[in-house]
């Protein structure tokens, strides 16, 4: 399936902006260091990004538009899919009539492994006229001495920015719950503050 997507509402970057803090605390999770040192190699400039906390990468070593990791995507139908089996498995008929349990526990193991984005990067086009911003919000939490308020910045794209991607299904069964997932995009959304409304896109198939 190849889909093109168009935010409605504003999208927030997620990315580190300090290259020392994405490496130790965020990319150095990864098992794979060769996309650690990818991941680092798109990061703004710290011209570009300035006192931004989180970003979007960058294409082309960070000399081109923002992007989003395949990752980032198969992410957001992880979270989608749960949200659609929290309260009812699905039991599907597989290739060669076995069965395909989709289930609360096990809807990330059904994305990883039979589900694929592609391309690893994919551009986020921006609507003519459309500029990078800022956003800057209250980040709330209940701790053991009261309620403690902090302030977090990201960078953002505008409503009408839009990207392509592939999706790759190893199995057939999964494409209506796929549909479901893509559907659930424009109430949730994808990158921070999805909560707010941020992040909501709508979806169509192209050729």
């Amino acid at each position: 399936m190849k889909l093109r997507g168009k935010f409605v509402c504003e999208v927030l970057g997620t990315a580190s902006a300090d290259p020392e803090l994405h490496e130790k605390f965020i990319a150095s999770k990864s098992a794979d260091k060769d996309k650690v040192k990818e991941e680092m190699a798109t990061l703004p400039t710290e011209e570009a990004i300035e006192n931004a906390v989180t970003c979007f990468p960058r294409g082309e070593e960070g000399t081109n538009g923002p992007i989003m990791f395949d990752y980032q995507f198969k992410g957001f139908l992880k979270e989608a899919l749960g949200v659609l089996v929290e309260t009812h498995k699905r039991e599907l008929k597989g290739q060669g009539g076995g069965k395909l349990l989709v289930s609360k526990y096990t809807h990330k193991k059904v994305i990883d492994n039979y589900v694929f984005v592609f391309p690893r990067e994919i551009p986020l086009v921006l609507p003519e006229g459309g500029a990078i911003t800022r956003c800057t919000r209250p980040l709330r939490a209940q701790t053991m001495k009261g309620e403690r308020v902090a302030l977090a910045t990201s960078e953002q794209l505008p409503r009408g920015t839009t990207f392509e991607v592939e999706i790759r299904l190893l199995q057939e069964c999964l494409a209506p719950l796929l549909v479901e997932c893509l559907d659930y995009g424009a109430l949730k959304g994808l990158g921070q503050w999805r909560n707010s409304g941020k992040g909501r896109f709508e979806w169509e198939e192209i050729l």
